[in-house]
């Protein structure tokens, strides 16, 4: 008798690691949304969401996981003036 592991091409947990790949490799962005910005979290709160996965909550409110590359988007314009209110 075979397994969903013994033929990956008919299911199981070959297909969903390749499903899950696909989406972690898909960013799909959405008009308006939060995703094309870089947002502000305190440096303690990204460190921590690297060891543990759990996600950050940034100045403007956005709940995420940290992944991808901050310096390839702009500052978001809500974190950017609250972080600009603060200090002064």
């Amino acid at each position: 008798m075979s397994t969903p592991l013994d033929s990956p091409d008919q299911g199981g947990i070959a297909t969903l690691d390749r499903e899950l790949e696909q989406l972690l490799n898909e960013e799909l962005i959405e008009p308006g949304d939060h995703e094309r910005f870089s947002h502000y979290v305190k440096k303690e709160k990204i460190l921590e969401s690297a060891l543990t996965g759990k996600p950050v909550k940034a100045l403007c409110g956005k709940k995420w996981t940290p992944g991808r590359d901050p310096e390839k988007f702009p500052v978001c314009p809500t974190c950017k003036e609250i972080y600009e209110s603060l200090r002064d």
